[in-house]
């Protein structure tokens, strides 16, 4: 289960990084490109995603005896 969570977290991260960037308008050729929601909502995944991550190469909250 570890693996999977790391890599949800990583495509969350990249998915977040690309919303963010469209939304700042850096990024174009898109609906999102220039709109302020992406902007903030970008950031929001990122970090949900890199938190994935980090608890999955981590291990989560499980503790062995």
């Amino acid at each position: 289960m570890k693996p999977v969570r790391v890599a949800f977290g990583a495509f969350l991260v990249l998915v977040g990084v690309v919303w963010l960037l469209q939304g700042i308008g850096v990024l174009g050729g898109s609906v999102m490109s220039g709109v302020t929601l992406w902007a903030v909502v970008g950031p929001v995944v990122a970090v949900v995603g890199l938190y994935l991550a980090v608890s999955g190469l981590r291990g989560g909250r499980h503790h062995q005896p």
